[in-house]
């Protein structure tokens, strides 16, 4: 049985233009597209009758319905479905994001810094569910994903921009990779793939030297983890960007004119618990471009 791409809604602009991106994912795939809209407050058997429940279904059953009807007008192609959970969202959000082959959410705009954040919901979602999930700004548009043309004006018909992904050679995680990837290979778009690194303490004498063997050593490891994907996916041009500096600002420097961006998220022992790890969180409040987040173990 095919995994469907997931979408969280809720009537706000994000998680709109985070159902547009979905659909147009779910295209490339050529999976079908799930809207998920939860109802806070539970509506129990007991409950069914209550006149102040009302108000909240009806808004509830508009918002699934509304986008079902304008996304069935933009993407005719598209095999649609939607469901209202009665369940707190993050809880609805990541039981549906374990069944997808990912899930898409919305992500609101910081005002006047250039940002964005996730919003309580999506953190949490994103810090639980197994399956990767993208957050996409709510100025995203479909020419977003695109080079601009010949006269620098925005296009849905000019190649794809860049994926983007981060990368640590002492431990390559596969599923990021097989995502990026992938990615790359269904938008028939180059890979950037970045490894940040830091020299240690050295003497002045020596710094420019061990410097130039520092990153020499990097982008042999580098090269070695990404061998065998290449062979696995000749289409894909990758370019191997290995910088000095902190992980998180070389991802973002990398991104400036990205379609999207991938980056790692240890699963952790229950006892330990979840959380989004320094990078991605760091990138999902300030990339621009749309953010995956893949688990890992």
């Amino acid at each position: 049985m095919l995994r469907p791409v997931v979408v969280g809604l809720d009537g706000s602009r994000e998680s709109l233009a985070a159902a547009d991106w979905a659909a147009r994912e779910a295209l490339r795939r050529d999976l079908p597209l799930r809207l998920v809209h939860a109802l806070e407050g539970g509506m129990g058997p007991d409950e069914s009758e209550l006149p102040e429940l009302e108000a909240p279904r009806y808004w509830a059953r508009r918002i699934l319905r509304e986008a079902m009807d304008r996304l069935n007008e933009r993407y005719p192609r598209l095999y649609l479905g939607a469901d209202q959970v009665s369940r707190p969202a993050a809880d609805a959000l990541v039981a549906a994001g374990d069944e997808s082959e990912l899930l898409v959410l919305g992500s609101r705009a910081f005002s006047g810094i250039g940002g964005f954040m996730a919003g309580s919901v999506a953190l949490a979602t994103v810090a639980h569910v197994t399956r990767p999930v993208v957050l996409v700004r709510a100025d995203q548009t479909v020419a977003d994903e695109h080079e601009r043309d010949a006269e620098h004006r925005a296009s849905a018909r000019t190649p794809y921009r860049a994926v983007v992904v981060g990368v640590d050679p002492a431990s390559p995680a596969e599923e990021l990779l097989g995502f990026a990837f992938e990615s790359a290979a269904l938008r028939a778009a180059p890979l950037r793939v970045v490894h940040a690194w830091q020299l240690g303490y050295v003497p002045r004498a020596l710094e420019a030297t061990a410097r130039k063997e520092a990153r020499q050593a990097a982008l042999r490891a580098l090269d070695a983890v990404l061998a065998p994907w290449q062979a696995r996916f000749p289409s894909v041009e990758v370019r191997a960007l290995v910088e000095e500096g902190r992980p998180a600002q070389q991802l973002l420097n990398a991104t400036q004119d990205a379609g999207l961006l991938a980056v790692g998220r240890r699963i952790r022992p229950a006892r330990i618990g979840a959380h989004t790890g320094p990078v991605a969180h760091a990138v999902i409040h300030h990339a621009r471009c749309p953010v995956a987040i893949v688990p890992h173990k």
